[in-house]
């Protein structure tokens, strides 16, 4: 005689086993090092820096509306 089979319990491992492969997959395809994720951070903090070095002057302050006369 064979063995019984719990089918709910084969379902789940089944299920799981599935769940953990495509997040090995995920992890390999989208995941970043650290050190990848800093320098993004520091490329991006860089551009930003430049950009808002090169912004007009206007001789008043953005609080201060403009004048009427």
């Amino acid at each position: 005689m064979g063995d019984v089979v719990n089918l709910t319990r084969y379902r789940k491992a089944r299920a799981k086993l599935s769940k953990e492969r495509r997040s090995a997959e995920n992890r390999a395809r989208f995941g970043r090092s650290k050190r990848e994720r800093d320098e993004a951070r520091h490329t991006e903090e860089r551009r930003q820096r430049e950009l808002d070095g090169k912004g007009l002057d206007l001789g008043r302050s953005a609080d201060e509306p403009p004048s009427t006369s």
